[in-house]
């Protein structure tokens, strides 16, 4: 039994820490909070089901196209709403204020569009085929959803540790105006880092949507919660943190619902998220900044 919430856990923490990513990646180089990257996990999800119900799309052409649609309007979002904001001093207070008005409108649009009913992606999209290993039951659907996120986890890091771009990006994080005066096309990179972390949350909502077989508008908002926890938690622009911290919050989600009660699991999240706030507000693996008067 507890072999097989830990296998749950990990599974659905995985999907966590890669919503998480596209967050902490957004928020490290950009220097924004930008709550409407809810917004794109829900797009997502629902792309996904678009295309899988309307076109007939396999869910494996489905994720990657539905990831790009997310972050195509990540991108378009971004610089309608945050452009000018970057270049005051108070642009992260500023971004939280418009990106809260903007993910409010955006999920209200969604509702009227679709309406707030629970959809299901089509049947036998997935082999309901099982694996028991050493007394472990695992379906298809997880380890797709398992495969997934490794590979898009494996292709950012590649991303951002093997090539010239992720240098750049790299550099953006840390001395934004020094990366411009060493030649870096810096609105170039900041919108590639908008569609990459609108993919993440794209496929976040997707993988989501396959494992619970929910999608609906505000699916985005009780993630951002959880996203929330993980960098949080990992630490502020840490992306082998918010690996972390992500696969350890499902694990402590699925222990909570089983063997306490799952009506406790966003309380759960809640207080982890204030404790390491007081204990350690840098996050378990982030450095503590000395700001200067």
């Amino acid at each position: 039994m507890l072999a097989q919430q830990l296998v749950n856990g990990v599974l659905l923490g995985a999907t966590y820490a890669l919503f998480a990513l596209g967050f902490t990646l957004m928020f490290g180089v950009l220097r924004v909070i930008n709550l409407t990257y809810g917004f794109y996990f829900s797009a997502g999800a629902f792309l996904s089901l678009a295309l899988t119900r309307q076109l007939g799309l396999g869910i494996w052409a489905a994720l990657p196209l539905a990831a790009i649609g997310a972050g195509i309007m990540a991108v378009g979002i971004d610089w309608l709403l945050l452009t000018r904001l970057r270049r005051r001093a108070t642009a992260e207070l500023d971004s939280l204020m418009v990106t809260l008005g903007g993910v409010l409108a955006l999920y209200s649009a969604m509702t009227a569009w679709l309406g707030p009913d629970i959809r299901r992606l089509p049947p036998g999209l997935v082999s309901a085929d099982s694996f028991v290993i050493a007394g472990v039951r695992i379906t298809t659907a997880q380890i797709l959803i398992l495969g997934a996120t490794l590979l898009l986890v494996a292709l950012l890091l590649a991303l951002m540790r093997g090539t010239r771009l992720g240098l750049a990006i790299r550099a953006m994080a840390e001395k934004p105006d020094a990366a411009g005066l060493m030649g870096i096309n810096t609105a170039r990179a900041s919108a590639l880092v908008s569609f990459i972390s609108g993919c993440l949350g794209g496929a976040g909502g997707v993988l989501i949507g396959l494992n619970f077989n929910a999608i609906h508008p505000y699916m985005g908002e009780t993630m951002m919660l959880r996203g929330f926890v993980v960098i949080i938690v990992g630490g502020l622009g840490d992306i082998r943190g918010a690996l972390i911290a992500g696969v350890a919050l499902g694990v402590i989600e699925v222990l909570t619902a089983g063997y306490i009660s799952s009506g406790l699991k966003e309380a759960v999240a809640f207080a982890i998220l204030v404790a390491v706030l007081w204990t350690r507000p840098q996050g378990l693996f982030g450095r503590a900044v000395m700001r200067r008067a």
